[in-house]
């Protein structure tokens, strides 16, 4: 069961207008393990049963959604896992060496931008401490002490910007190169990209 220290920040950190199922989503992520239907409620805040409807009706919304994840049941635990055959498609697109649980946990400060590092252990579990020590070993992030405090702050670094920049640019590239040449000129003239495309290149 999780503890108290743990469920606060991650009750805190989703958005009330959230759907019971979105929140769910969110906390499958966000804890990166597979949890039973009774730390899903007590993270969510609301009953056992509310839960598995919940998680009854996410499952078989992504049962309808063409993605490359799924709700996944092992025995009386649930987990947000890639699809099964997509594993070779992962790890090319990840950086050298870098695990797909330190993918997920660079996720989480690139969502915050800026987080004490005793908050992501909050959020993604004590597994984080290595999370950080590989990051930080390959220049993904950037690490102070806090002006008050013990812990640490965590930001992205700049190789983070550089390398994902270059994969998002990449996938870009040959996203306009497999579609009809006016089609792709009318995207040339758009200059951001969206977060879907983002989300896709890291």
């Amino acid at each position: 069961m999780a503890s108290e220290s743990q469920i606060e920040p991650i009750a805190d950190s989703l958005q009330p207008g959230l759907s019971l199922p979105a929140r769910i989503e969110a906390i499958l992520y966000l804890k990166g393990r597979a949890l039973s239907l009774g730390e899903l409620a007590e993270i969510s805040g609301v009953s056992r049963d509310q839960v598995e409807v919940g998680l009854i009706t996410l499952m078989a919304d992504y049962a309808h959604r063409d993605t490359a994840l799924e709700v996944r049941q092992e025995g009386q635990r649930y987990s947000l896992q890639l699809r099964d055959g997509l594993g070779d498609l992962v790890q090319n697109l990840l950086p050298v060496d870098l695990s797909t649980a330190a993918l997920r946990t660079l996720a989480t400060i690139a969502i915050k931008k800026r987080i004490l590092q005793s908050d992501l252990v909050d959020l993604r579990g004590s597994g984080a401490y290595d999370h950080i020590k590989e990051l930080l070993a390959q220049n993904f992030i950037e690490r102070k002490r806090q002006s008050e405090g013990r812990s640490y702050w965590l930001s992205l670094s700049e190789k983070f910007h550089r390398t994902f920049s270059v994969k998002t640019d990449e996938l870009v590239a040959q996203r306009r190169s497999s579609k009809p040449a006016a089609t792709a000129e009318r995207e040339a003239t758009t200059d951001e990209v969206s977060d879907e495309e983002w989300e896709q290149a890291a």
